[in-house]
């Protein structure tokens, strides 16, 4: 997996690149302190796996990775407290606490290694290619971190400037267009049923006619979702109806 260590702290660095000799399938590429310049490491060399410092000047590890349209996997590296941990642990595909040992450096590459064997995918690594069901974002909203698999995710709903997000119970908000959002997914998973939503696909439980020529869309989460008029023969032709 190619990798690349971000933490400002040299000594740090080292002392993971020291660590990780020992696991062959590891091939360090870069290392660096400058959270900007991690940005276009990324954007340029496309990692599979980054081990990233939450806390950092100028921008922390999370800030970071909202700059990334596209995520390569993400073993976060901290020195928190266990309270701090636990209130990013069931988001964070994984974290290790400073200093990092041996033991459990091993553990986090091996949750890698199986999310590969079942099919968690990394994300695109070129900001031109669709994002499809295979594919993470990270979403953060406030204090709150998520690693989301977009098959995860219902129906993206605008809300001004910003658009929600919804999957499972959370319902978190995002400082993106649905226009630039729309761009982004893959058509032939993600339909734009109208001035306010994108709906995945594959979540539709029932397509019903309403009125003026439209349909309406209720999804496995319960919501019901008005496709207009001029997208109904689009979403039939989607789904040969």
């Amino acid at each position: 997996m190619r990798t690349i260590i971000i933490d400002d702290e040299r000594l740090a660095r080292s002392e993971l690149k020291s660590l990780l000799k020992e696991f062959t399938e590891i091939e360090i590429i870069a290392d660096t302190g400058n959270p900007d310049e991690a940005i276009q490491l990324i954007n340029i060399e496309k990692p599979d796996l980054i081990f990233l410092d939450i806390q950092m000047p100028e921008k922390d590890g999370f800030t970071l990775l909202e700059h990334l349209m596209h995520l390569p996997k993400v073993i976060f590296v901290t020195a928190f407290d266990d309270f701090a941990i636990r209130a990013f642990e069931v988001n964070a595909l994984d974290y290790l606490l400073k200093p990092v040992q041996t033991e459990r450096l091993a553990e986090a590459i091996k949750k890698i290694k199986t999310a590969d064997k079942l099919n968690t995918t990394l994300l695109p690594s070129v900001s031109n290619e669709m994002l499809g069901l295979n594919d993470r974002v990270f979403v953060k909203d406030g204090e709150k971190c998520w690693f989301v698999k977009l098959s995860d995710v219902r129906v993206f709903e605008s809300e001004g400037n910003y658009v929600r997000i919804y999957f499972d119970k959370n319902k978190p908000l995002i400082l993106k267009s649905l226009n630039n959002l729309n761009e982004k997914l893959n058509q032939k998973e993600f339909f734009r049923a109208n001035r306010k939503h994108i709906i995945n696909l594959s979540w539709i439980e029932s397509v019903e006619n309403w009125y003026n020529g439209g349909l309406v869309v209720k999804l496995k989460g319960g919501e019901q979702i008005e496709v207009s008029r001029r997208q109904a023969s689009k979403l039939k032709e989607v789904m040969s109806l």
